[in-house]
């Protein structure tokens, strides 16, 4: 594990910060919790790595307000890719009235 930000899911919709906030800080120090609404995970920032890791360690498949949690190394974002046609040049655009 190269952070201390960890992915959190499969959270019941009415978890909310503070009670992540709590079961997390039993395995270290919570920097900073963001549950995204509507979507069931989350994200927990712990001091370091190492208390990220045993955090993970112990969270990871245990139950919690009867879901299973599932607990990873937070991903960085993805990039969105845009959808329409792709942008035009100044010479991709043709003259026709030449012809």
């Amino acid at each position: 594990m190269q952070g201390s930000k960890l992915y959190v899911g499969n959270l019941g919709y009415s978890v909310t910060n503070q009670e992540l906030e709590e079961l997390f800080s039993e395995h270290g120090e919570v920097k900073q919790v963001n549950i995204i609404e509507g979507k069931g995970f989350g994200f927990v920032e712990m001091s370091n790595q190492a208390e990220a890791e045993k955090a993970k360690e112990a969270l990871d498949g245990s139950d919690f307000k009867g879901l299973t949690l599932k607990v990873d190394e937070a991903r960085p974002p993805r990039k969105r890719e845009r959808g329409g046609r792709p942008p035009r040049g100044r010479n991709q655009r043709r003259d026709f009235r030449r012809y």
